[in-house]
């Protein structure tokens, strides 16, 4: 049994001009230990998605259908009571900006701590011990000095080490990483990607890993999900989407991935990006409304596409 099992989830925003579909019809499932990432530009659902697992959500937010299992259990219909026995505790997330998630007027020793008392009901002794264990294990230099600071004497890589220990504390069954390395130069991502696939070993975390960046998924991720405008248009084994890419959406973010091929870059060949159609089936529906194609087709094991079957079956 997964882990994670989203179902047809639809999340909404209502406004005043009307109700926006963020999330629009998303299934997937995770496995324990395993790492999936949800890949897709600015605005094409996978933060929000993210969310609705915890429902941290605005208060015009809300899921409009769909369900969501995790361990067993149907969370999507939790109260905020009960998810508050889940969040942080089972389930952690580490969100995109650092500097703005740590609170600025408590230090990293507070903060920490904080989430030990409250979930793992330790004494102020036994939370300490736990949080010196847990920069230790982010490989935080020095953690004595660390622990009295606050989060704006800390550089980004410290910072978003902080925001890794906070959400590792309580030894979670899933972590949710949202761009966690965005605002990172590239030498501190390398580190921090490296962490967190050290930290997943060595806890056999579940990691949902959230980017628009295909060379972090492609250090990162067992499996992928690629969405755009609220839906999901493919999924496969990382392996499989870098070597038998389909949707022509992926296919243009793999275009747009920076390779060292430049021999290849230079001929200046213009790109076929439906070169996947076929007689069984093509993308008119993205090419003539850029949304997602009515149907699901399975291309080699655990690899679907959102396509449009030029003729469906008899039943």
């Amino acid at each position: 049994m997964s882990l994670l099992q989203v179902n047809n989830l639809h999340t909404y925003f209502d406004t005043r001009r009307g109700t926006v579909k963020a999330v629009n019809g998303v299934t997937f499932s995770l496995e324990e230990g395993k790492t999936l990432g949800i890949v897709g530009e600015s605005g094409s659902g996978k933060s929000q998605t993210a969310m609705s697992i915890l429902k941290l959500f605005q208060k015009n937010q809300r899921i409009a259908n769909g369900t969501i299992y995790f361990d067993g259990e149907e969370i999507s219909s939790f109260s905020k009571k009960e998810l508050l026995n889940i969040r942080g505790n089972e389930i952690s997330m580490i969100f995109q900006e650092p500097m703005t998630s740590l609170n600025p007027v408590f230090t990293v020793k507070y903060q920490l701590m904080e989430a030990l008392q409250l979930h793992q009901k330790l004494d102020s002794k036994a939370a300490l011990a736990r949080t010196y264990e847990l920069l230790e294990a982010v490989k935080i230099p020095n953690p004595e000095r660390v622990i009295k600071q606050y989060p704006h004497q800390l550089s980004g890589g410290m910072s978003q080490r902080v925001m890794i220990a906070m959400a590792l504390a309580c030894s979670p069954k899933l972590l949710i990483a949202d761009e966690p390395t965005t605002a990172l130069d590239v030498i501190i991502q390398a580190e921090i990607l490296k962490l967190m696939n050290e930290l997943k070993e060595k806890f056999n975390t579940s990691i949902l890993f959230i980017t628009h960046d295909l060379g972090v998924i492609s250090q990162m991720a067992d499996d992928v999900i690629v969405m755009y405008g609220g839906k999901i248009v493919e999924s496969a084994p990382i392996k499989e989407i870098f070597k038998n890419a389909q949707h022509p959406y992926t296919k243009r973010l793999m275009a747009a991935f920076l390779r060292t091929d430049i021999k290849q870059r230079s001929t200046n060949e213009a790109l076929d990006f439906y070169s996947s159609e076929n007689e069984q089936f093509d993308f008119s529906n993205f090419r003539e409304n850029a949304d997602a194609d009515p149907d699901w087709i399975q291309i080699n094991d655990n690899h679907y596409v959102a396509a449009t079957l030029k003729q469906h079956p008899v039943s």
